[in-house]
């Protein structure tokens, strides 16, 4: 398998999600092999950010982000806590695009699409020597993803795997008249994304009045659903859709995670009141 680009196709996007942070050389080190492999490649950092070793944070983060990337994007998810163990290496397909990272649920987004396909990277298809021990992102997921960008198959990397780890879903719950779900994410403004979806919270209204909607998170009771951040006072809590279609809880000016006191895990409790 060559690593150079097939005649007239120019290498895919390669986006970079990991939780190595910027004050190390490691992202540096993937680009490197990068660009070594996939000269002219396109290189996108998704983010860098993802607390270490948080393969659910990561695979949010990459469930938000990989639908807006054109077709044969490859995606590259670092957050592996088990380099080094018995996890697999896997690439997938799925959507026209590839993924490439540890088994152990960071690719849900991808496996869960419709017709989504996986292998197992075999490292002796990749390079003469063996990967570090400690470092899959350069030796291992970068090469596997360089090959992906100039036009090799998911074939050619290893063998099909049909059981690959999928994160078990965060979902809302019914309890008694209310929907109880819980912060997912917070982003670095403060608003606190949940597990709602547009359609959940649909169906819990039924036609409903989202005026009537009630929302308990943290420390803030919040009445109706906004439609932008600006409908509140500053300082005020307001519940609204965001552009993920979610659940959000924000406070204009301010961090919301920090004010109410919420974070990843934190429950939020809907509820509806008449008049």
């Amino acid at each position: 398998m060559s690593g150079e680009p097939r005649p007239g196709r120019a290498p895919a996007p390669i986006v970079l999600l990991t939780d190595f942070g910027l004050a190390d050389w490691y992202v540096a080190a993937m680009k490197g092999v990068l660009l070594g492999l996939a000269p002219g490649a396109p290189l996108v950092d998704l983010t860098h950010a993802i607390p270490p070793g948080d393969a659910r944070r990561a695979a949010f983060v990459l469930a938000q982000a990989w639908p807006w990337f054109p077709a044969e994007t490859v995606f590259v998810a670092v957050v592996d806590p088990g380099v080094g163990g018995a996890r697999r290496a896997l690439a997938a397909r799925a959507a026209a695009r590839s993924f490439v990272g540890p088994d152990n649920g960071v690719l849900t987004p991808a496996l869960e699409q419709p017709g989504a396909e996986a292998v197992a990277i075999d490292p002796a298809r990749l390079a003469a020597d063996p990967p570090s021990a400690t470092f899959h992102g350069r030796d291992l997921f970068a090469p596997a993803a360089a090959r992906l960008a100039v036009g090799a198959t998911l074939a050619s990397l290893g063998a099909a795997v049909a059981d690959a780890v999928r994160l078990a879903p965060e979902r809302p719950f019914a309890r008694g008249g209310a929907l109880v779900a819980h912060v997912v994410y917070v982003d670095r403004f403060g608003d606190c994304v949940t597990d709602v979806t547009r359609a959940d919270l649909a169906a819990y209204l039924a036609g409903r009045a989202a005026a009537g909607l009630r929302v308990r998170a943290g420390r803030a009771a919040i009445a109706g659903l906004a439609r932008t951040y600006a409908d509140a006072p500053e300082g005020a809590a307001l519940a609204l859709l965001g552009s993920g279609g979610r659940l959000e809880i924000a406070v204009r000016g301010g961090h919301a995670g920090a004010r109410l006191g919420l974070g990843p895990g934190d429950p939020v409790e809907l509820s509806w009141a008449e008049g």
